[in-house]
């Protein structure tokens, strides 16, 4: 069937953009010549959760991984004569971060974004997403799960870091989060009639009942989302007197998570209450984000389940702080000040518990390219750093259900590869600083500074 384009599809298509009409591409376009690459790393962790390995060198070719040999080997004794040569001899090697709950879109000016959002189109909104997603990407973090924006803008955005287009790492879209109508991730809150009219006429993400619940999330998913979220609970940054506790109902949130997996995608639960919790685990959920007021019960049923956890420790702390400073809503701030006050201890004994921890910071309320400073926070809290670290790979990447192709570094992964001047076992703070960062092959930070792009 042949698609229209409307005038704002045609403008991001001239951007070079697209809107991945055809579905998303999932793989960057590579260079014409495939030339190898060869890495000689001081310290490899190719494998988190494992002991790394002394001196290593890597063959990357096309993309991916090619071959992993102990010691610095020549290029032409790993089939790769003339191959470019990169010294990381003096760094530690690891495979690129991921962090499973961002908000690409959100502007880290939260007092001008306040003031400019009923004047912003998303083309407003994509200029800010792209520099966003290379300040990520610079960060060390080589994917990222957004679960929260909109759709056809984070379509577009993933789909032109996949054709090589745009600077940033690998997108996997929610698109809107799905919400009941008053709930967190319903946009008409607060607003006056005719907004609010306007508003509902758009959210295409707000449900009430099982059966619209449904529609809401085919609605996304026929326009691209690689994964759904929905808001079990209330949120801290929305702004409405709703409290903490569940929002939606138990056969509500069933039809959303039957749904999706129908169309083969996970689906991630917003949720901080512990009434919210119990009845999203219980409804099927892959993973629970925030997980403020988890309780021994809800620890249980995380295992039972095998959902992974997803803490975000970094976003209530930041959020009290902006709300405390006037940029936030007095709605958000009385949000603030319980939640951050009840999740790290909470998060404490869940971790001891044996919960899987997928890592995921909720930046878009923090600031991009500030999702490192999460390991400190999971650390401060009983994880060691190769725990933490193995959240951020490994974990991270069965959550996406990209264990394939990301996650640690062997043959025939993408090559998607940091570096640290030192080890972030013994120092986990190393990883808010990248020496080095590659995505798919191509380089985006080397020597602490910025790579260009398109590469020479």
């Amino acid at each position: 069937m042949r698609r229209v384009a409307t005038p704002v599809v045609a403008m991001l298509l001239g951007l070079g953009l697209g809107l991945g009409l055809a579905g998303h591409a999932g793989a960057q376009g590579q260079p014409a010549a495939a030339k190898a690459v060869v890495i000689h790393a001081g310290a490899l962790l190719d494998k988190p959760g494992q002991a790394p390995r002394g001196a290593s060198t890597l063959v990357v070719r096309g993309g991916r991984i090619e071959a992993v040999r102990d010691g610095f080997a020549a290029p032409e004794t790993v089939g790769a004569p003339g191959a470019q040569v990169l010294d990381l001899r003096d760094q530690f090697v690891l495979p690129g971060l991921i962090d499973s709950h961002v908000h690409i879109f959100s502007d880290d000016d939260k007092v001008k974004a306040r003031m400019e959002g009923y004047s912003r189109d998303i083309e407003d909104n994509m200029v800010i997403a792209i520099d966003n997603a290379r300040r990520t990407l610079e960060a060390g973090f080589t994917t990222i799960r957004d679960l929260g924006s909109d759709i056809h803008g984070v379509t577009a955005l993933r789909d032109g870091i996949d054709k090589g287009l745009v600077s940033g790492p690998t997108i996997v879209a929610a698109g809107r989060a799905i919400s009941v109508t008053g709930g967190h991730g319903d946009g008409s809150n607060n607003l006056n009639r005719d907004l609010a009219d306007l508003a509902h006429r758009h959210a295409e993400n707000v449900c009430n009942g099982p059966e619209d619940c449904r529609r809401a999330v085919r609605s996304q998913i026929g326009q691209g989302a690689d994964v759904i979220k929905f808001t079990a609970t209330g949120g801290v940054l929305s702004n409405v007197a709703g409290g903490l506790g569940a929002q939606m109902f138990d056969d509500e949130m069933k039809a959303v998570v039957e749904t999706a997996h129908m169309f083969g995608r996970k689906v991630a639960a917003h949720a901080h209450g512990t009434d919210g919790i119990l009845a999203a685990l219980n409804a099927g959920v892959d993973s629970i984000e925030h997980g403020t007021f988890g309780t021994p019960q809800t620890d249980a049923l995380f295992k039972k389940t095998g959902a992974y956890f997803v803490p975000t420790m970094l976003a209530p702390q930041t959020a009290l702080e902006q709300a405390r400073a006037g940029a936030r809503s007095k709605a958000s701030l009385d949000k603030a000040e319980i939640a951050a006050k009840a999740a790290m201890e909470n998060h404490r004994r869940a971790i001891a518990s044996g919960v899987k921890i997928a890592f995921g910071t909720d930046t878009g309320v923090s600031a991009h390219g500030d999702n490192g400073k999460e390991f400190a926070l999971m650390v401060s809290v009983g994880m060691t750093p190769a725990e933490a670290i193995k959240a951020a790979t490994v974990n991270a990447a069965d959550l996406l259900g990209r264990s394939a192709s990301i996650g640690t570094l062997e043959p025939g992964k993408d090559a998607d590869i940091i570096a640290v001047a030192s080890s972030p076992l013994a120092d986990v703070t190393q990883l808010e600083h990248p020496t080095f960062v590659m995505h798919r092959g191509t380089v985006a930070r080397i020597g602490g500074q910025r790579a260009p792009f398109p590469p020479n």
